[in-house]
C-alpha cells in the first residue's frame, strides 16, 4: 500500500478539554487507486488529509507514505517527504500571479534541485497531459477557473509523488467543469500510479472513484466500491 493510516486518532485543544477530529481512523490506498472521502462539514475530512500530508501529527496511530513510517520523522524529515513523495492540491488554486503556467510547475522542481532544461521539459509535458499545452505562457488571470485548477493539479505531479491528496478541487466550478477535473484526476491516477485521496462534497463526482469512504464525527462510517 502506498498510503496507510492505521488506527489514527487526532485531537485539538477545545476550552478545558480536547475535541476529537479523527477517532481511530484506518485507511489504505494502493498505487493507481482513487479513494473519495465524503461527509458533512466538520466531519473530519480535512483533518484526514492534513494527517496524510504529514502537516499534522496524530495523537495515536501510524501514517505510512510510500513505505516510510512518518512518526519517527522530525520536522525537516516530514518536509522532505512531502516535497519528494506527496502532491497536494488545495481547494483554491493558489497560483503565483506573476508566473506563467509553465513557470508555476518549474518552481516546484527547482526547489528540489532539478536541472533547468529537464525541469522545463517535464513541466511542458505535464501541461500537455492536463490539456493545457497551448496555455503554457499564460498567467493565472488569463486562465479560466477550470484551467487554473488543471495547472494546480499538474504542479502537484511535478515531482512524481507517490501520494496525491486533493481537497475539494471542484468547489468553485460548475458541475460540468468539476466533472472534467475529476475525470482528469481519475485518468492521471491510473497513468501515473499515484495513491490518490479526493475529498469532495459532491457524491456524483465521488462516484468516479475506486472506493468511497464516508466520514462522520471523526469516524469512518463505511468504505465501499464507488
Amino acid at each position: 500500500m502506498t498510503l496507510l493510516l492505521d488506527d489514527v486518532t487526532l485531537t485539538y485543544p477545545d476550552g478545558d478539554g480536547r475535541l476529537t477530529a479523527l477517532d481511530a481512523v484506518s485507511l489504505e490506498v494502493p498505487a493507481g487507486h482513487l479513494t473519495a472521502v465524503v461527509g458533512p462539514s466538520g466531519s473530519g475530512k480535512s483533518s484526514l488529509l492534513a494527517v496524510a500530508a504529514t502537516l499534522v501529527t496524530p495523537d495515536r496511530g501510524r501514517v505510512v507514505v510510500a513505505g516510510t513510517e512518518t512518526g519517527p520523522l522530525d520536522r525537516a524529515g516530514r518536509a522532505a517527504l512531502r516535497r519528494e513523495r506527496i502532491g497536494i492540491v488545495f481547494q483554491q488554486p493558489n497560483l503565483l500571479a506573476s508566473l506563467t503556467a509553465v513557470e508555476q510547475l518549474q518552481v516546484m522542481a527547482h526547489l528540489s534541485g532539478g536541472k533547468p532544461k529537464a525541469v522545463r521539459g517535464r513541466a511542458l509535458a505535464l501541461l500537455d497531459a492536463v490539456g493545457l499545452a497551448d496555455q503554457a505562457a499564460r498567467r493565472p488571470h488569463q486562465l479560466s477557473g477550470g484551467q487554473r485548477q488543471r495547472v494546480t493539479l499538474a504542479r502537484a505531479l511535478m515531482n512524481e509523488p507517490s501520494v496525491l491528496l486533493v481537497d475539494e478541487p471542484t468547489s468553485a466550478l460548475d458541475h460540468e467543469r468539476g466533472a472534467a477535473i475529476v475525470e482528469l484526476l481519475t485518468t492521471l491516477t491510473r497513468e501515473r500510479g499515484t495513491a490518490t485521496v479526493l475529498v469532495t462534497h459532491d457524491r456524483a463526482h465521488a462516484s468516479r472513484a475506486d472506493t468511497l469512504i464516508e466520514v462522520e464525527d471523526g469516524r469512518v462510517r463505511s468504505g465501499t466500491r464507488a
